[in-house]
């Protein structure tokens, strides 16, 4: 029996185990600089009780990483704290983390997901602008060329954003916004979209049901950065037929979770359980 081949890329050796394909030493780096990036500095002392390794250990992985200006101290308290040189790394992820580039994967999949089109819109004064969309192979569906602006108050990505904004934020909208009506459907009075607002805030999608157009609805959410800001919004649409009981439950599960996947890659942190 011939024994297996190795995975490209991989020596002939290789065994997918942790405590053999990891390098202490840098493990233990990564660990210093986890505990000193969520600490406001701390003394040597404190980051080898922190985790539970000697001074002596932790003091060399502090002398490599200064040497690198991963880390700096402070003199005059002896603190460490996380250095210029990480902040050059962590800025070269968000170069990287372009809301439009990352969406595209993620809108492929709740296309292929929902048979819907899915889209991707910003806030752009006052209104949504849509930056990208992945259309359905159906033959009757929602188009919304990149470019194209919405209101915000008839828009399933636009409702979605509102219910980021601060309440300042969303007071002064509210008051100097001309909120149309588009359809018999359409929410234009401020109490109602406040209290829409705040369950699109509890159940972390939001609906447009036939409030732009007759015959489509959209089902969209919010996507964040790394600073909890709501960037974007993704969505999908589709003409009420097929969007309409289950299928509405079902796609928009699918929309928030792609909103949350979205998210994840632009750094934003994981929702804390009951927030």
């Amino acid at each position: 029996m011939q024994p297996p081949k190795s995975k490209r890329g991989r020596p002939k050796s290789f065994d997918n185990k942790p405590s053999q394909n990891t390098i202490q030493s840098l493990d233990r780096a990564l660990d210093v600089l986890d505990l000193l990036a969520n600490s406001g500095g701390m003394t040597l002392s404190q980051i080898a009780a922190g985790l539970d390794q000697s001074a002596a250990t932790i003091h060399r992985v502090l002398a490599t990483l200064e040497a690198r200006d991963v880390v700096e101290t402070d003199a005059s308290t002896q603190a460490w704290h996380v250095g210029p040189a990480a902040f050059r790394l962590g800025a070269s992820f968000l170069r990287r983390s372009s809301v439009v580039e990352r969406s595209r994967p993620v809108m492929r999949d709740l296309m292929e997901a929902t048979g819907e089109t899915s889209n991707l819109g910003i806030e752009n004064r006052g209104n949504v602008m849509f930056l990208s969309q992945v259309e359905t192979h159906e033959t009757i569906r929602a188009f919304f060329p990149p470019g194209t602006l919405s209101p915000m108050h008839a828009s399933g990505i636009g409702k979605a954003l509102l219910s980021q904004f601060t309440a300042a934020r969303l007071d002064q909208y509210l008051r100097d916004s001309e909120r149309e009506r588009f359809t018999g459907k359409t929410i234009c009075d401020s109490d109602a979209l406040r209290r829409e607002l705040q369950q699109i805030r509890d159940q972390g999608f939001a609906f447009d049901d036939e409030e732009r157009t007759q015959g489509m609805r959209c089902i969209a959410a919010p996507v964040l950065n790394f600073y909890g800001e709501a960037v974007a919004g993704i969505s999908v649409s589709g003409p009420t037929h097929r969007m309409s009981g289950a299928q509405m439950t079902r796609i928009s599960m699918l929309v928030r979770q792609a909103a949350l996947d979205l998210s994840r890659g632009l750094g934003a942190q994981p929702p804390q359980p009951g927030g």
